[in-house]
């Protein structure tokens, strides 16, 4: 193969997990142009990575249905040899089966796989629980091997040069939020792990541009003052940078507990509503998973998360002692 296309339009984690296929394909088809599709605002979670070659950008919010066949008009004069579609929707389903490929391989989930030329099953088992990136290396595995092979990203010189201001010493970092507020570590909680800090810890709050007004907050409520706000100060990768150095960093069941897989960065995953079943625990080489010791009937009370807690008592997060989530960290300071 020659010409290779990976379709990812899904949000930031499911991003980064899926470089795990970039990966492979480079070290199977290191002579192929390997390109990316992913929406906008994605793209620059793929910087510096040798194994793409071009990544193309899906504006799925201006415009949407006339940006899609734009990118189909663009796939389609590529004339890829494979088209590897990670995602079970229809719009993907529509490039993928209308590619012009001679591959076009996807989830049999997607209501277009019936136009596909392969279609692999994608199956959520939390009996015999198996990660993500392993259901995604299904759709390569007849032409690559059975192998595991980690998501990464490649943080520049430049965005390694930039996080070296907040290396003084040793420090950890928390990512709050969360698109989903079922997936979210409540605020007096990470206000109260905080106070539970040694006051001579440095502790940053990252996240986005979005995320500001919740980290101020937790750092204004905070009697521990050691705490410093990096929300919107950092991209995707100056992040992952920064948690690679970190002694520890604690995160929901989100996108930057796959930026620290990434990146082999120790991290401490608070998991509320959703559990590790579902395959998107960390792979870190330090890493430890959080959650309520308490059976609940209710949890997991879906696959993404709520806007509020379905049950009214939001248990399966406040049932998390400070105890459980602190005790990680002593293995790494």
């Amino acid at each position: 193969m020659q010409k290779i296309l990976v379709i990812q339009t899904a949000f930031i984690g499911d991003v980064v997990l899926s470089t795990a296929l970039a990966e492979k394909l480079y070290k199977y088809y290191p002579g192929a142009d390997i390109d990316y599709l992913v929406r906008k605002g994605n793209e620059s979670l793929l910087e510096n990575n040798p194994a793409i070659k071009e990544v193309l950008i899906w504006d799925k919010k201006q415009h949407k249905k006339k940006n899609l066949f734009a990118v189909l008009k663009k796939i389609r004069a590529k004339k890829y040899d494979a088209v590897i579609n990670v995602q079970r929707y229809f719009s993907t389903g529509f490039l993928t089966a209308f590619s012009g490929a001679t591959q076009k391989i996807g989830f049999d989930k997607n209501p277009l796989s019936f136009l596909f030329s392969k279609k692999v099953s994608h199956i959520f088992d939390t009996v015999h629980p198996r990660h993500e990136v392993e259901r995604n290396n299904d759709l390569i595995r007849d032409f690559t091997d059975d192998a595991f092979i980690k998501p990464v990203l490649y943080p520049s010189e430049k965005d390694n040069a930039l996080i070296k201001q907040y290396e003084n010493g040793p420090f950890v970092t928390m990512t709050p939020s969360s698109v989903w507020f079922t997936k979210k570590y409540p605020v007096e909680k990470w206000v109260e792990l905080i106070n539970n800090f040694n006051p001579g810890l440095k502790i940053y709050l990252l996240g986005g541009i979005d995320n500001i007004n919740e980290c101020g907050m937790i750092c204004t409520m905070a009697a521990n003052k050691n705490v410093e706000v990096l929300a919107g100060k950092l991209s995707f990768l100056q992040s992952a940078a920064l948690m690679k150095k970190a002694n520890m960093n604690y995160v929901n069941d989100s996108a930057p507990l796959h930026f620290t897989s990434a990146v082999n960065a120790p991290v401490t995953a608070i998991f509320c509503s959703t559990v590790p079943a579902f395959g998107y625990t960390p792979l870190s080489d330090i890493s430890f998973i959080v959650e309520t010791p308490e059976p609940l009937a209710c949890r997991p009370c879906g696959l993404h998360g709520w806007k509020a807690c379905p049950q009214k008592h939001f248990r399966c997060a406040y049932g998390i002692s400070i105890h459980q989530v602190l005790n990680p960290v002593a293995h790494a300071i």
